[in-house]
């Protein structure tokens, strides 16, 4: 059954406003260019969208032609604001940006849990409504949505931060309080690990890719799964719970509240320092890097969730394997500190050992190694996983270092929160 006149021209008025929304200002002779559709169409939809206010006419195209320039139009930024907000275990980042991600205010705090859960949140929340205040001080309109990244599992039914292991109780709280101080605001959260997966799709190293797996190389680990563009939560919203992978060269296995036994074990910060520790202080770069920022993680991080077995014996173990595998060094001597490209030698072990498991299961075609390490490990680390990659799998496998590191998170929160508001204010009315 052909659509109404109704129902088609809210379909081309959404097209048009996507379009505006991605590409930014464009003329109505771009405009029909892009969505295909006849001129007196474009025009129509031009004039409805000015008149509910939607659009309007921000400048000229400046093109060399005859008579007037073609007016440009473009989205109204300033109808509202939106705020993202990237938590961890001891501080909350936050970016408040206009409708089409013109940044406007931005800040950070530590937040310490000694305080207590009421005054952890507080110091959250005071610095969004600082963040908040700033945006709406240079003419923006109030604040229309909140995303949230945050460590934990979501629940896929009610959209709801669970109860995890080892994570503050003050993030569940946060987001109450939040839609409590904002009772007009739209409040939701998602899986940090599943934003910057968002992120890394639309801006960062996977544009091209309908489907990936995203590695999270931060404090700890987590994995984001995206198959034919879609990001995949899982039946209880735990997939990519990576950490609690079982892999070789532990000395126990994880538990349903503790994942020192697993792949966390190998590749969190607390590891990875550690290695870095062992292999001296002449690191050359990726390895400093990696190695300064492992330790900036772990020095901030809980130690409820730090492994807290076998770490030296861990490494040890997989220091045999590598001097008998076809992994070791080409002299087919054990690493030494002497040798600085050992540690990412041997640190790529570590990352290829889970993401093994990931890729014999998912047959993703690209992976994107994220967080702060991830990011900081750069080609570097990508060729050497994705060289040991090639030696365990038959399935060939892209491996891309992050564009996006730790900020991935709040870009990723930015972009939902920019979306849930785009389907509510960007929504013409049926004018039948």
């Amino acid at each position: 059954m052909p659509a109404s006149p109704s129902t088609a021209r809210a379909i081309n008025d959404r097209l048009a406003l996507s379009l505006l929304q991605q590409e930014g200002p464009l003329t109505a002779g771009q405009l029909k260019q892009l969505t295909g559709l006849s001129r007196p169409t474009v025009a129509d939809l031009v004039e409805r969208l000015t008149a509910s206010g939607l659009i309007t006419v921000v400048g000229e195209s400046g093109e060399q032609r005859r008579g007037p320039n073609a007016r440009l139009y473009g989205i109204v930024a300033d109808r509202a604001c939106l705020a993202a907000l990237d938590v961890r275990t001891e501080s909350v980042s936050v970016l408040v940006s206009d409708l089409v991600g013109q940044v406007l205010a931005e800040g950070a705090v530590p937040v310490g849990p000694e305080a207590g859960e009421a005054a952890a949140v507080e110091q959250a929340v005071g610095l969004v409504e600082r963040a908040v205040k700033e945006a709406e001080g240079s003419g923006e309109g109030r604040l229309h949505t909140v995303g949230i990244g945050a460590p934990g599992l979501i629940d896929p039914a009610t959209g709801d931060l669970r109860d995890s292991a080892g994570l503050p109780a003050w993030h569940r709280r946060l987001v109450a309080t939040l839609q409590e101080r904002f009772p007009h605001t739209r409040v939701s959260v998602e899986n940090e690990t599943n934003l910057a997966a968002l992120a890394e799709q639309r801006e960062g190293v996977a544009r091209d890719r309908d489907t990936f797996v995203l590695l999270w190389l931060g404090h700890s680990c987590g994995a984001a799964v995206v198959l034919d563009g879609r990001l995949r939560r899982g039946a209880s919203g735990g997939a990519g719970e990576i950490g609690f992978l079982p892999v070789p060269g532990t000395t126990a296995l994880p538990s349903a509240t503790d994942c020192s036994g697993g792949y966390h074990s190998l590749v969190g910060a607390a590891a990875i320092t550690q290695l870095a520790a062992e292999h001296g202080p002449e690191l050359d770069e990726p390895s400093a890097s990696i190695a300064a920022e492992a330790s900036r993680l772990t020095s901030a991080a809980p130690s409820s969730l730090a492994p807290r077995r076998g770490a030296r014996r861990i490494d040890m173990r997989l220091r045999r394997v590598g001097a008998t595998s076809p992994h070791a060094p080409a002299d087919n001597r054990r690493p030494t500190p002497a040798n600085p490209a050992c540690f990412l030698d041997t640190l790529a072990d570590r990352v290829a050992l889970g993401l093994a498991a990931v890729v014999a299961v998912l047959d993703p075609g690209c992976v994107v190694l994220g967080g702060e390490i991830g990011a900081a490990g750069g080609a570097a680390l990508a060729a050497r996983v994705a060289d040991r990659l090639r030696r365990m799998s038959p399935l060939a496998t892209e491996v891309r270092a992050s564009a996006l590191g730790g900020a991935a998170v709040l870009r990723g929160a930015l972009l939902t929160a920019r979306e849930r508001a785009q389907d509510e204010l960007f929504a013409p009315p049926d004018r039948g």
